[in-house]
Formats: C-alpha cells, structure tokens, sequence
C-alpha cells in the first residue's frame, strides 16, 4: 500500500502491480472503472435476502463471527450491497447491525460511531484506496472488537495467470496472507485466517 512498488502480471485487459511493503496486488487507478460503470455491474448481482445458497456462503463467515461475540453485540455491515442478507442473519441472531454501502446504503452517520464488529464481504477486492479503507475499517472498532473479511487470496504470479477471480473488472485489490500479516502488525490486532477466504481480525484492547 505505499508507492514502492512492482509489476507481477499483466493480461490483455489491465496491468496488476505489487506493493513491495504489505504485498498487495492492485490494478493502477488509471485501469479502474468509472463509478457508473462500476455500479451499473453490480447491479447485475443476483445476491438476493432469500436465496439459500447466498445464506449458506454467508455462515461461512457469520457462524464463527457470532461465537466470538457476546450477546447483544452492536455492529456494521460496511460495503451491504443492495440486499443485506448478513446484517439480517447476524440480527437474527440478536445482535444490532447496521449498513453502509456507498452505492446502496450511502449512510455517512454509521461511520460516526465504534462498533463491536465490522463485516466486509466480497468488498475489499473492489477498494480503490485500501489504505484509507483499511484504517477506517479499524477505526470503527472498539477495543477487543472483530473486523470480519471474506475475500479471495492471491498465492502466486502463476495461479494468479489462471485466476478468475482477477477477470471481474470491479476487482482491483488483491490481497494475500502476507498483506493479512501485515495489515495486522500495522493494526495490532490478532489474525485469523478461517478456510481459503475468511479472515477475522481481533483488535487489541
């Protein structure tokens, strides 16, 4: 996340950089798209309240969220999409959530308060200035507070050639365990990386 940085690949449509401090791959700001153009794609995600499959790829990172919370917990869904299905099931599970979407849940008062836990997922790949995402994202927590991700993680140059995740035009941060790592060092907070894809940060009191 700082100006150091590499090339590690490039394909026909973009060029992906490295950080040479915290590792994260990114596509350079003069390849993202347009905000319009980026919202016109996600309005074509079919991430619907009552789909089970969505609720089910959702308790992946709401199921072992909720056990490290007391009950009531006061949290925010940040980056909720159109149908805030995880603020819904963690809200079933007695908990207060509420939204921030900067397309769909434009609610800059949300970012005003501390919560006891963050959820951001299938968000961070799409972060244009993850270093101003990242420390506003920790800013919002309260001592002992849990930032939860779900997001893809890069392994290498070469899988990352075959990757898809990288076709989807709105991904432009990639993150690996290293940036992880690093994120948690810069942010004092405890990682854990749950499965391929969900992360759940801790942060110290």
């Amino acid at each position: 996340m700082s100006t150091d940085t590499v090339a590690f690949f490039q394909d026909k449509q973009r060029d992906y950089l490295r950080c040479r401090q915290c590792r994260l791959v990114f596509v350079p700001p003069w390849q993202h798209l347009s905000a319009a153009a980026e919202k016109t794609l996600y309005d074509y995600h079919q991430n619907r309240v009552e789909d089970a499959g969505y609720r089910l790829f959702l308790s992946r990172l709401a199921q072992p969220l909720s056990s490290r919370l007391p009950t009531p917990a006061r949290g925010l869904d940040y980056g909720c999409g159109p149908g805030p299905l995880l603020a819904i099931m963690l809200r079933e599970q007695g908990h207060t959530v509420c939204t921030f979407d900067p397309f769909y849940a434009n609610q800059p008062q949300t970012l005003q308060s501390r919560y006891d836990f963050v959820t951001c997922t299938e968000v961070a790949e799409h972060f244009r200035q993850p270093r101003q995402e990242f420390q506003r994202l920790f800013g919002l927590l309260n001592p002992n507070g849990h930032l939860g991700i779900m997001t893809k993680l890069v392994i290498d140059a070469d899988a990352f050639s075959r990757w898809h995740y990288k076709n989807d035009m709105t991904h432009i941060s990639f993150f690996s365990e290293h940036t992880l790592q690093w994120l948690a060092a810069t942010y004092r907070s405890r990682l854990e990386i749950i499965g391929k894809d969900v992360i759940i940060f801790t942060a110290q009191a």
